[in-house]
């Protein structure tokens, strides 16, 4: 039977089109191997390098958190995942996988006429052109060009790489929702596990969020995901890789136990990321931002960031700071008696009356517990909870009004809401070792350890002190006023200190001065060191460095003696740490190196400091060994009997000899204990971010902040005992210990009956004279006893 004419020209024509199309492929394919003939297995994995998270290490190695933008990412091997996964993504995605050449060749057809009839489908596609496409092709753009540079990819994948290595490659990089890149991240989020603990199960959830997340995602549209993982697990089965038994199970046990019905639909593993100290991290993302700027992307590259944080010291300060920030403000609010607590009088009944009008008991947050915590419970218990019904019950007035009511509550509270910090350094190497920078990072992100600029008060007074010391201008044992004066400012202004309770000793020693913080005389300090020389040092040890900053910072006022600047917690542990290393400048710093994701090190902040430090020599002295070590010795007498002795007490006693300042601004408003051992710094704050308030009546920095102090300090050199076994501060050359009256500070003589003590001195310094007190007291004793027996032989 012959062909009519028009069958002949739509054959001829079919033939003319095949060999057009086949000249096209032909000459693109030739185009691609001209370009990338060479092309090796080390060349196509090193075109593989996904977005990665950047991890954040403490100084053991341990994770404290990552960072990363829109694609959470952890690289897994292939073969350390469990075999349901593999049979899983095998029976969905690409059932002959393990035995073509790359491409599928009905699939590929499919898709050109697709493309050529300008119809786009999903699917056809196998892993290897997956991968192949996500990598070497735009597969934004629907055109016969990126199939065939897809396909042609994906023949130079299978030739030069294992088949397990594409897979890895695939599970690695593939989008699973909620802001999840590869199968680890995945199951991280929506399982709370490793993928190399994942079910049968949680394989096939996973695989379904392959070919849509948006709309399968288990937490959005959990009962379109449980049909088409049914339909995946039944896959399972009839392709042999699991028992109906098995499945049955494994699918039962993930919708009973695993599921969470209440988990927010908003929810992604950017906001629910881990942070072991966030406000530590937070300070390093900072640092990250200015030392790679323009160089590499930390949200992308999987850098290793080697911190200096120890997560054991950061764990202790969290428990201790926490606590003392719930406890100040209960008391704070139980004292105030025209202040209620929002949380009790408006968060609380209206989710008490949700609960009651929907029966959902697990909102109700009552008692301590809601007090205590009631804006984390608010935020990650409640919040879902209340989303989810308005969900359920089409009532968004719900959501709304709840959010609504507790923001507006939040923000009355933030007024007048004390909050804290706390830092410690190590003394030798200036390492950040914990960081706490208020009550709640979620809430507020000010991190007061670093950013906060409030008045360390009478803590202020070592720094000046030590000016002095260096000077030769003081002693420990130098006599001092204590009594009421005025003090004359340049413009004229007169400044009359009061000691704190108004009461006054007449005469003082530095040393009861300073570890009493009696105002007067360390005012008097103030005046014979001069502002100029004061200021210096208190600069040199804060590590303020800008002529404009430092004018700024200190006024050339009487105050000043008292603390009455604005300086950050972080500024003033450096200060007293330099006491305790000797004089030396202490840098903090919180990064020790960062790596690549290929363990290179790309930077080393660390080591770039101690050079620095080495080439500065002795400009690193701030100020001299001895005269450091006379102020330690009078900042250990606080401990030992000042200000800081009950706290001591209380914790029953320290591991080894400590020493500290407390300070109190006035009204009590701010409250500091900043103190030290051989080894470590920590200072601790409490106050608030809107000046104008007070702590309460004798809140002191004693009785607030010395309590968390002198626990955190405990606890963390008994649990690194090791580590920092008991030791005293090394004396250096050149200190003399001399006998001296304790009540004159000058040689003692027979007549100094009051009692002698042991003082040190800077040698030279020494008091050189003997004691005229006890002998002019004698005398003029002698004087008014004879003047009263004549007066008494007259009357008579």
């Amino acid at each position: 039977m012959g062909f009519s004419k028009a069958s002949k020209f739509f054959i001829i024509f079919f033939i003319i089109c095949i060999a057009i199309g086949c000249g096209i492929v032909g000459f693109g394919f030739g185009t691609l191997y001209a370009a990338n003939r060479h092309v090796t297995e080390a060349d196509m994995l090193k075109e593989f390098q996904p977005s990665l998270p950047s991890t954040l290490l403490d100084i053991h190695g341990d994770v404290i958190t990552e960072f990363f933008a829109e694609q959470k990412r952890d690289i897994i091997p292939v073969d350390e995942l469990p075999k349901e996964l593999i049979y899983a993504i095998i029976t969905r995605e690409d059932k002959n996988f393990f035995q073509h050449r790359g491409f599928s060749f009905k699939g590929t057809v499919r898709a050109a006429l697709n493309i050529a009839l300008n119809q786009y489908v999903s699917g056809g596609s196998t892993i290897t052109q997956q991968v192949a496409g996500a990598n070497y092709a735009d597969r934004s753009l629907k055109t016969i060009k990126r199939k065939l540079i897809e396909l042609w990819w994906a023949f130079q994948m299978e030739k030069n790489l294992t088949k397990n290595e594409i897979l890895e490659m695939y599970l690695n990089e593939s989008y699973f929702g909620h802001t999840t890149y590869g199968v680890e991240a995945a199951s991280q989020f929506y399982f709370k596990h490793s993928a190399r603990n994942i079910s049968i199960a949680e394989s096939a959830i996973l695989v379904i969020q392959l070919a849509n997340p948006a709309r399968y995602s288990p937490i959005k549209h959990p009962n379109r995901a449980k049909v088409l993982q049914r339909e995946v697990l039944d896959q399972i089965v009839r392709s042999n890789y699991a028992t109906q038994e098995a499945t049955d199970l494994s699918f039962e046990q993930y919708w009973n136990d695993i599921y969470d019905p209440l988990r927010s639909t908003s929810e992604n593993a950017y906001l629910v990321k881990n942070d072991k100290a966030p406000y530590f991290s937070e300070y390093i993302r900072q640092e990250l931002e200015d030392m790679l700027f323009g160089k590499m992307d930390y949200l992308r590259d999987g850098l290793i960031i080697h911190s200096t944080l120890d997560l054991s010291y950061q764990k202790t300060a969290d428990k201790y700071m926490q606590d003392g920030i719930y406890n100040f403000n209960k008391k704070y609010q139980e004292s105030s008696g025209n202040r209620t607590s929002y949380v009790d009088n408006e968060f609380g009944p209206i989710v008490e009356a949700l609960s009651l009008l929907y029966n959902i008991d697990s909102i109700r947050a009552t008692g301590v517990k809601q007090r205590k915590y009631s804006n984390r419970i608010f935020q990650e218990e409640i919040t879902p909870i209340l989303e989810t019904v308005s969900l359920l019950f089409d009532s968004e007035p719900i959501n709304f009004i709840s959010k609504l009511s507790y923001s507006k509550g939040q923000a009355k509270l933030t007024k007048t809401t004390i909050e804290g910090a706390l830092i410690i350094l190590e003394n030798e190497t200036g390492h950040i070792k914990a960081m706490v920078g208020g009550s709640g990072f979620e809430v507020k992100k000010f991190n007061r350890a670093v950013q906060a600029k409030v008045m360390p008060g009478s803590s202020f007074k070592p720094l000046y002190y030590s000016a002095a010391i260096s000077k030769g201008i003081i002693t420990p044992a130098t006599m001092l006023l204590d009594k009421p004066m005025a003090f004359i400012n340049d413009d004229g202004s007169p400044y009359t200190p009061l000691n704190f309770l108004g009461e006054w000793q007449g005469t003082a020693t530095v040393r009861e001065a300073l570890s009493n913080s009696m105002n007067v005389p360390s005012i008097e300090v103030l005046e014979m060191v001069g502002f100029d020389a004061a200021i210096n040092r208190a600069a040199k040890l804060l590590g303020i460095n800008d002529p404009a900053q430092i004018a700024k910072t200190f006024p050339k006022k009487y105050p000043l003696g008292l603390g009455i600047i604005g300086i950050a917690p972080i500024q003033m542990a450096r200060a007293f740490a330099t006491f305790a290393n000797q004089g030396k400048e202490v840098v903090p710093i919180g990064i020790r190196f960062i790596e690549d994701r290929n363990g290179k090190i790309l930077f080393e902040p660390e080591k770039d400091l101690r050079v620095e430090q080495r080439e500065a020599g002795d400009k690193r002295q701030i100020l001299s060994p001895q005269a450091a070590y006379i102020m330690v010795d009078l900042l250990k007498s606080t401990v030992e009997t000042g200000t800081l002795a009950n706290r001591r007490r209380a914790v029953g006693g320290f591991p080894m000899p400590f020493a500290g300042k407390t300070g109190t601004t006035q009204n009590w408003s701010d409250a500091w204990t900043v103190g030290f051992s051989p080894y470590i710094t920590t200072a601790v704050w409490f106050g608030f971010d809107m000046p104008g308030n007070s702590l309460g009546l004798n809140q002191t920095g004693a009785t607030a902040a010395g309590p968390v102090w002198a626990n955190v300090m405990k606890d963390i050199h008994l649990a690194n005992s090791q580590k920092m076994p008991p030791a005293d501060f090394p004396r250096p050359a050149g200190i003399t210990e001399v006998t001296v009256c304790s009540k004159s500070g000058m040689i003692p003589t027979a007549d100094c009956t009051d009692g002698q003590r042991k003082e040190i001195f800077i040698s030279g310094t020494e008091p050189k004279s003997f004691c005229t007190l006890h002998k002019f007291e004698k005398q003029r004793n002698n004087e008014l006893l004879q003047r009263l027996q004549e007066n008494l032989f007259d009357s008579l």
